[in-house]
């Protein structure tokens, strides 16, 4: 269903109607600004990101699944971060209200929301072509945040689950065959942000990032950051069994470091200690004083150039 209904009324029916829960948030929707209490001791850390019809989802994309994906790439920048998230605003431009639309949208975003007990305590609503833009926000101990620039040479490099996998879900919706195609679909219709695993890794890592452009771009930040190179290890990349028989039928072996939408957490661990990592880590590389990203595969070592999805190139 379609209609004319105002902003307000919109903001109140499908969003204002989840009163905000978290200690941090004394004021939520309602006035023309939130009202935030950050405890003494703590950093905030702040994240963006937009997503635009028909450049990060299809025209046809479910609103439930895309509504979980908006907010998901935003927690996932946090768990980067190492910050718990306890608040989001988000911004709405429609071209048109469509109610059916909004409430399996509203219904996908608040339920990630509550399962990560964050508040969405403001925003926009606006007329245009589909965007949606959400700023998240979270708490890291001072000095607590982990970040891109610190790996160093001896770290070993991991991963927090297995990547390709939404690449392979966006090859099949643009129309390749896959005789099991549901966890890759999955994958890229409604990742899951690793935020206990960023708050686990507060305490272990040297540098993190998450995997939105690809493996070997995302790394690629994390070794100009931090000045150092890396090398790769082929064989223990964790390749779900789809993804691998894709590599194996179409020799494209570098779609699983190359194709974005991963939202698995890399980063780097000291080699000289032996934490506690999250279920799923899969060590795949080490941490070297030369330059450039290069990765050992099938008796050779190949330069891999830091190449995944980028704007305006």
């Amino acid at each position: 269903m379609s209609g004319t209904i105002a902003e307000f009324d919109l903001i109140q029916r499908y969003f204002a109607v989840h009163a905000p829960r978290h200690p941090f948030n004394q004021l939520g929707i309602g006035d023309d600004c939130a009202l935030i209490n950050i405890p003494a001791g703590f950093q905030l850390a702040l994240t963006t990101d937009t997503m635009v019809e028909n450049v990060h989802f299809f025209a046809d994309a479910d609103p439930e699944s895309l509504g979980h994906k908006l907010l998901a790439v935003n927690l996932s920048d946090l768990a980067a971060m190492g910050a718990e998230p306890f608040a989001v605003t988000l911004a709405l431009t429609l071209p048109k209200v469509d109610e059916c639309w909004l409430r399996a949208f509203s219904n996908g975003f608040m339920a990630l929301a509550r399962q990560h007990k964050v508040d969405l305590i403001g925003g926009d609503t606006t007329s245009g072509p589909l965007t949606l833009t959400v700023q998240a926000m979270g708490v890291v101990p001072l000095g607590g945040a982990l970040l891109r620039s610190g790996a160093k040479v001896g770290d070993r490099i991991y991963v927090s689950g297995p990547i390709g996998d939404a690449g392979l879900g966006l090859k099949i919706k643009q129309g390749y065959i896959c005789n099991a195609p549901e966890q890759a679909l999955n994958a890229f219709n409604k990742p899951l942000p690793r935020v206990d695993e960023g708050l686990v890794l507060r305490d272990v890592a040297n540098a993190c990032i998450d995997i939105s452009d690809g493996l070997a771009a995302d790394l690629g930040h994390i070794l100009e950051r931090s000045g150092v190179g890396a090398c790769l290890q082929w064989k223990c990349l964790p390749l779900s069994a789809e993804v691998f028989d894709y590599v194996e039928n179409s020799g494209d072996w570098r779609m699983p470091l190359t194709a974005g939408d991963d939202y698995e957490l890399c980063f780097t661990v000291p080699s000289d200690s032996s934490p506690q990592l999250p279920a799923g880590c899969r060590c795949i590389g080490v941490i070297e004083a030369e330059s450039g990203l290069r990765i050992e595969r099938a008796g050779r070592l190949e330069s891999l150039g830091a190449t995944g999805f980028e704007h305006f190139s």
